[in-house]
C-alpha cells in the first residue's frame, strides 16, 4: 500500500528547521527538569508505600485525604482501574514516614485514617475483609465451632489453617477483589458451616474496604532500581550502537543512538512539564521507545545504503531524500497503525498504563520524526564533512571489489 506516489519531498533541505525545533523542545524539557530540581520519581525510585484499596461505594478521595493529614502525612491519591471497581492507590512518600523504625508505618497510617473515616466496628470485633488468614484460624482454634479441638489439637489446627486459608482466596477472588459484604457469601466455601459463620460472626465485621495489595520499597531498594535503569538503558543503547556499526558503519550507529538519545530526552522533558511520575513501566516504555525508533531509523538507512549501492555518483543530499521519499509509505503505514494501538491503551488501559502509553503515544511520534529529521541529517553532516558527498565508503568498496572480479 502506498499513501503517496513518488513523493519528491526536500527533507534535508529542511533539516535546520528540524533541528530547531528538536532544539527548542529539548531545551523546553531540561529547563522543566532544572527549575524542579529533577525528575519526579514514582514510590518504585523514591521508596516509600503504596497501599490498593478497594471500596464497597465509590470513594471520597477528598475526605480521605484530609483524614491523612490529621497525622501530619501527604498522601498521593489517585483512582486505580475503571472508576466503577471502585479501587484506589494511596501512597505515602518515605521522607513522610521516616520517623518510623519500621517500614509498613505507612500502611498502618493509612489503616488507621480509613478507620477513622468508615468506623472501626463493632469493639472488639475484627475487620474480616483486612484479616490475614492466620488471625481468622486463630480465632477459629479459639472457638472451636467444629468441635475439633478437644478430640486432636494438632488436627484442628491444621482444619481451620486450611478453611481460613480456603475463605480468604475466597475473599480476594478477582469477582470480589477482596470485599465481602456479607458472611452468607461464605456459604459458598467448601467446609464452612452455620456454626463456622456463626463464630465468624461474632468475632469479625465487614468494613466498606479492602486492602488487596501492599508495596513498600526502601531507601536502599529505589536508589538500586534508579542506577539499575540507567545501566540498562544505557546498555541497550550500546549495544544498538555496536550492532548498527557492524551492519552498516560507525557513523550510522553514532547517528541512531544521537537520534535515540534526543527521543528519550524530549520524552522526559515532557514528562517534568506535565509532572508526570517516573516509576518502573515508565522505564519499561522508555525502552521500548529506544527499539521502536532504532527499528525505523534502521529501515531508513537501509534503504540509503541500497540507493548508495546503486546510485553510486548521485550527490549524496538527493540520495538521502529520495531514500527517504521511498520509505514514506511504510512510515506511515507502520507508525501509524502502532500510534492508533497505544493511543487506545492510553485513552482506555486505566491508570495503572496510563505512564507507559504516555510514553509510547509520545514516542512514537518522536522516534517516527527523529529517523528523518536527526539521524540522517547527522549521516549527510558526517559525509560532507569527510568530502564524500558523491560515495559511501563501502559502496566505493563494493565497486572495487566488482571491478577486480571482472578483470
Amino acid at each position: 500500500m502506498e499513501f503517496f506516489h513518488q513523493p519528491n519531498i526536500d527533507w534535508m533541505g529542511k533539516k535546520w528547521y528540524f533541528i530547531g525545533l528538536s532544539l527548542a523542545l529539548a531545551v523546553t524539557g531540561l529547563g522543566s527538569i532544572v527549575v524542579k530540581r529533577g525528575l519526579a520519581y514514582g514510590i518504585d525510585f523514591r521508596g516509600g508505600t503504596l497501599v490498593y484499596v478497594k471500596f464497597a461505594q465509590a470513594p471520597d478521595l477528598d475526605a480521605i485525604r484530609r483524614e491523612i493529614d490529621k497525622q501530619n502525612l501527604h498522601p498521593i491519591i489517585q483512582r486505580y482501574d475503571t472508576p466503577d471497581k471502585h479501587e484506589v492507590i494511596i501512597g505515602l512518600d518515605l521522607k513522610t514516614t521516616a520517623a518510623s523504625t519500621a517500614l509498613d508505618e505507612g500502611k498502618r497510617a493509612i489503616l488507621r485514617a480509613l478507620e477513622g473515616l468508615y468506623g472501626a466496628g463493632p469493639a472488639g470485633k475484627i475487620d474480616f475483609n483486612n484479616a490475614s488468614p492466620t488471625t481468622i484460624a486463630d480465632h477459629l482454634m479459639a472457638t472451636d465451632p467444629l468441635h475439633l479441638a478437644s478430640k486432636d489439637s494438632e488436627a484442628a489446627n491444621k482444619t481451620y489453617g486450611e478453611l481460613a486459608q480456603a475463605m480468604v482466596r475466597f475473599r480476594n477472588a478477582p469477582a470480589r477483589g477482596g470485599l465481602l459484604t456479607s458472611f452468607d457469601e461464605l456459604r459458598a466455601v467448601p467446609g464452612v458451616t452455620n456454626q463456622v459463620r456463626a463464630a465468624l460472626e461474632n468475632d469479625f465485621y465487614l468494613s466498606g474496604y479492602s486492602v488487596f495489595n501492599t508495596e513498600i520499597v526502601g531507601p536502599k531498594v529505589g536508589a538500586d532500581l534508579r542506577r539499575q535503569a540507567l545501566y540498562v538503558t544505557l546498555a541497550g543503547l550500546g549495544a544498538m550502537l555496536l550492532y548498527i556499526w557492524f551492519r552498516f558503519e560507525l557513523v550510522y550507529g553514532v547517528a541512531a543512538v544521537i537520534a535515540t538519545f534526543h527521543d528519550v530526552i524530549i520524552t522526559l522533558g515532557i514528562f517534568s512539564l506535565l509532572n508526570k511520575e517516573i516509576t518502573l513501566t515508565v522505564i519499561a516504555a522508555l525502552l521500548t521507545l529506544v527499539g521502536y525508533s532504532m527499528n525505523d531509523t534502521i529501515v531508513v538507512f537501509d534503504r540509503i545504503r541500497e540507493n548508495v549501492q546503486l546510485n553510486k555518483r548521485e550527490n549524496f543530499k538527493d540520495l538521502v531524500n529520495r531514500s527517504i521519499n521511498q520509505t514514506l509509505s511504510r512510515t506511515i503505514l507502520t507508525s501509524g497503525l502502532t500510534f492508533l494501538a497505544v493511543l487506545s491503551l492510553f485513552l482506555f488501559g486505566g491508570e495503572v498504563l496510563h505512564g507507559f502509553s504516555l510514553v509510547l503515544v509520545v514516542g512514537v511520534i518522536i522516534g517516527t520524526y527523529s529517523s528523518f529529521a536527526i539521524a540522517s541529517p547527522v549521516v549527510l553532516f558526517w559525509q560532507q564533512r569527510a568530502g564524500q558527498d558523491r560515495a559511501m565508503p563501502k559502496a566505493r568498496v563494493v565497486e572495487r571489489e566488482t571491478v577486480a572480479a571482472r578483470r
